[in-house]
């Protein structure tokens, strides 16, 4: 299993630190020599090539340029904003509202065939009711501080569902009971969310699963995760979205879903799972 969710943006800026380093040793350069031509302090230089320092478009122009290499300027500023994206913080994603994310992750889902979904701390956004999506985007904007467009946001969240009934996409989600019982706006609203997932349970595109909390773990609960086909998976922590693009890691959490899978039911199982949670709300 992967051993960090950011650990696919780690090792793309390690690689981009790789490629700065050969050019700057091709050009026959000393650390401080290079910095003394960018006019930095050499320790820039050191983080920069650690890894540690993500570098901005202006020190890759000069860099290139220090080491008489400009045609490979854009093609490194490419790389490195290829880099920044796989690590995103909610708060730089939401700086101006959440509906642009919402519309990003409809092109994600749009151009992806199967979307397999582990979700352990909500229903997914392509289920969601309109109250259900209100509430939780109500939640995370208060708790962020970020400009407030849920209206919005929550109609370009709705919109996804229309995938399930539109163009040749299948849905596969393992849900933890724990979603089912967590409540999330008041009482109506989270009956309302669980019937819903009742009526989609039948769709030709869908497969809900749900594994129950008794179900003896044969791996632990981790963080919510959407594997597109098997070319992206994005990963949702508290603070960030991870973008995982590297075969290896990929790997890893389609065996980690279906490992998950393992420990769900599904069909009549997953139904009284749903219709208990229901129950309990009353």
């Amino acid at each position: 299993m992967p051993s960090s969710p950011s650990s696919s943006a780690q090792a793309a800026r390690d690689a981009l630190a790789v490629r700065l380093t050969h050019l700057r040793k091709d050009a026959g350069l000393s650390g401080k020599e290079l910095s003394a031509r960018c006019g930095w302090h050499p320790a820039k230089t050191t983080r920069i090539q650690k890894g540690e320092a993500a570098p901005a478009d202006a020190d890759i122009r000069a860099w290139c340029a220090a080491c008489g290499a400009d045609d490979q300027t854009e093609d490194l500023i490419a790389t490195a904003r290829a880099v920044d994206s796989m690590y995103m913080e909610w708060r730089r994603l939401h700086r101006n509202g959440m509906r642009k994310v919402q519309e990003d992750f409809s092109t994600l889902h749009e151009n992806a065939t199967v979307c397999r979904v582990y979700a352990s701390n909500g229903v997914p956004g392509f289920f969601q009711t309109p109250g259900y999506a209100t509430a939780l985007m109500r939640r995370i904007t208060d708790f962020q501080g970020t400009p407030d467009d849920v209206a919005d946001a929550v109609a370009a969240r709705i919109a996804r569902s229309r995938f399930l009934y539109e163009g040749n996409h299948r849905f596969v989600v393992l849900l933890e009971e724990w979603v089912l019982r967590s409540r999330i706006g008041d009482a109506e609203v989270m009956a309302d969310q669980l019937a819903h997932l009742l009526s989609v349970m039948p769709l030709a595109s869908v497969s809900l699963c749900v594994i129950p909390l008794v179900a003896p773990r044969v791996i632990w609960p981790l963080e919510a995760f959407y594997l597109f086909d098997d070319r992206h998976v994005v990963v949702e922590t508290l603070t960030a979205e991870i973008n995982v693009r590297q075969p290896r890691e990929i790997a890893d959490y389609a065996m980690a879903f279906r490992e998950l899978g393992r420990m769900a039911v599904y069909g009549s199982g997953a139904r009284q799972l749903i219709e208990s949670a229901i129950a309990a709300l009353e």
